[in-house]
C-alpha cells in the first residue's frame, strides 16, 4: 500500500538532525518499522534469529556502516540498548540510530534507562487525520496558540465515523475489506494471548478469563470505572472470577505491550482547582480493538445492539487523534474530574508554555450551552491558561460560538 505521511515524521524530520538516537515505541502493527526505514541506510531485525546472532557477536556495534542504522525490534535483544547508549557517549553523530520496539522487555537487569542519551517517541495507530480520508482545516497548534482560524466544511458523516472505529489505525489492517479486517483484528488479540504475553514471560493459563478481562477494559473506554469493577465485569458466566493479582498482571503486562494507552489525570503545577480526581481514563491503543473485543460493528454501532458504545468509542477515536497530535506540539494530553463528578472535561491538551486546549467530545452534531458549560467553567477558573476552548463533534460545519467555544467536527481537526 502506499505509505502514508505520520504525523510522527514530522517529529522525525526535525529531531534526527540533532540526536544520535531515537527509539520509536508503540504497539506491534503500528508502522513504526516502515517508518523508520524511510530514513535507515542500513536496518537490522532483530526478530529474524540469524540477524539477532550476528549483533550478538558484535555488542560493540563496530562493524556497522556509516549512516543512519535501524535496529528493529531491539527488546529481542535488550543488551543492544546499552550498545547504542556507549556509541552515543562515545560521540555518535546526530541521525546515528532509530531503534524500534513494541514491548518492553521483560529484563532489563542491568540496562541503563538511556535518558540522555536515547530519546523516546510513542508511535500509536493512525488518527482520522493521517488516514488520507479527511481534510484538516482547523490546527491544534492554532488552538494552543490561541491563534487558530476556525472554519471549514466536511461531507463526513456519523457512518464514517463509525466505519473509522471499527477500521482502526493499524496500516496493515484499516484498507483491508470489513470480513478480512475482523479476522485481522481477532488474529492480532490471539496473538497477544498465545506468542507477546509468553515472550514477555507471563503465561496465561485460561485466556478466556483474560479475553473477558479485556472485554470489560473495552466496555469501560472513555470511563475512570474503578478497577476493582472491571473485576466484577469479567465473571464467567459460571461464577468464575479472577484474581485481584491476576487482573493486575493482566494491566501491566498489556501495558508493557503498548496495548493499554489510558488518559491521566490532569495534575496541574499551582493548582488552582481542588478536589481533582487522578484515576485514568480507560483507553485501548486502538478503538478497533474495543470494538473487537464487544463484537461491534459499524452497523451495530448505530442500531440498539452497540449504541451505549457509540459516544466511548467515538471519544476513544477523538482521543487517539489528538494524542498524536498534541505529542507532535510537544503538549501533553490528560482529563479533568473533579472527585463526585459535578465537573469534568473530556480532554486537556496542555503546551510547553502551560497554556491549555480545553476539549468535550460530543458525537451529536448539534453543541448547545450545556454541552459548553464545563469548558466556560473551566475558562472562569482558569483565565490566564485557557488557550481556547473546542468541541469536537460528528458535524459538518466548523466555527465558533458566540460564548468564544469553537466547535470543529473531528473530521477537520488537524495538527
Amino acid at each position: 500500500m502506499k505509505y502514508l505521511d505520520r504525523t510522527v515524521d514530522s517529529e522525525l524530520d526535525e529531531l534526527l538532525p540533532a540526536a544520535p538516537a531515537i527509539a520509536l515505541d508503540g504497539p506491534k502493527g503500528v508502522g513504526k518499522t516502515d517508518t523508520a526505514r524511510r530514513r535507515a541506510t542500513t536496518a537490522l531485525y532483530l526478530d529474524d534469529p540469524a540477524q539477532r546472532e550476528v549483533v550478538g557477536a558484535d555488542f560493540a556495534l563496530s562493524s556497522l556502516s556509516s549512516g543512519t542504522v535501524l535496529i528493529d525490534e531491539w527488546q529481542k535483544l535488550p543488551q543492544v540498548w546499552d550498545s547504542v547508549r556507549r556509541q552515543v557517549d562515545a560521540g555518535a553523530p546526530p541521525g546515528r540510530f532509530v531503534l524500534t520496539g513494541s514491548a518492553t522487555p521483560k529484563d532489563t537487569a542491568g540496562t541503563h534507562s538511556g535518558a540522555g542519551r536515547i530519546l523516546s517517541l510513542r508511535m500509536r495507530p493512525m488518527g482520522l487525520h493521517e488516514r488520507g480520508v479527511v481534510d484538516p482545516t482547523v490546527s491544534l497548534v492554532g488552538l494552543l496558540n490561541g491563534t487558530a482560524e476556525v472554519a471549514g466544511r466536511t461531507e463526513f458523516a456519523i457512518r464514517d465515523y463509525a466505519d473509522a472505529i471499527v477500521g482502526g489505525g493499524f496500516p496493515g489492517i484499516m484498507t483491508a475489506t470489513p470480513r478480512l479486517r475482523r479476522s485481522l483484528l481477532d488474529a492480532y488479540l490471539q496473538r497477544v494471548v498465545d506468542r507477546d504475553l509468553p515472550d514477555l514471560g507471563f503465561t496465561v493459563r485460561r485466556p478466556e478469563t483474560l479475553r473477558r478481562w479485556m472485554a470489560a477494559y473495552a466496555a469501560a473506554s472513555s470511563t475512570t470505572t474503578a478497577y476493582s469493577k472491571l473485576l466484577d465485569a469479567a465473571t464467567g458466566g459460571d461464577g468464575t472470577q479472577p484474581a485481584k493479582t491476576t487482573t493486575i498482571a493482566y494491566r501491566d503486562h498489556l501495558s508493557q505491550l503498548w496495548l493499554l494507552d489510558p488518559i491521566p489525570g490532569w495534575l496541574p503545577v499551582n493548582n488552582a482547582i481542588s478536589r481533582l480526581q487522578q484515576a485514568p481514563k480507560h483507553q485501548l491503543a486502538d478503538p478497533a480493538l474495543a470494538a473487537r473485543l464487544l463484537s461491534l460493528s459499524a452497523d451495530s454501532l448505530l442500531g440498539s445492539v452497540g449504541a451505549h458504545m457509540a459516544g466511548p468509542l467515538f471519544e476513544s477515536l477523538v482521543a487517539l487523534g489528538v494524542r498524536v497530535m498534541a505529542q507532535a506540539a510537544e503538549a501533553r494530553v490528560s482529563h479533568l474530574r473533579l472527585l463526585g463528578g459535578d465537573r469534568e472535561v473530556d480532554l486537556i491538551v496542555e503546551g510547553v508554555d502551560g497554556r491549555i486546549v480545553g476539549v468535550e467530545v460530543k458525537l451529536s452534531p448539534e453543541v448547545t450551552a450545556r454541552d459548553v458549560r464545563h469548558l466556560v467553567w473551566l475558562r472562569d477558573r482558569l483565565p490566564d491558561r485557557v488557550a481556547d476552548l473546542v468541541v469536537v463533534t460528528t458535524g459538518t460545519t466548523a466555527y465558533r460560538r458566540s460564548d468564544g467555544v469553537a466547535v470543529v467536527p473531528l473530521a477537520l481537526l488537524g495538527p
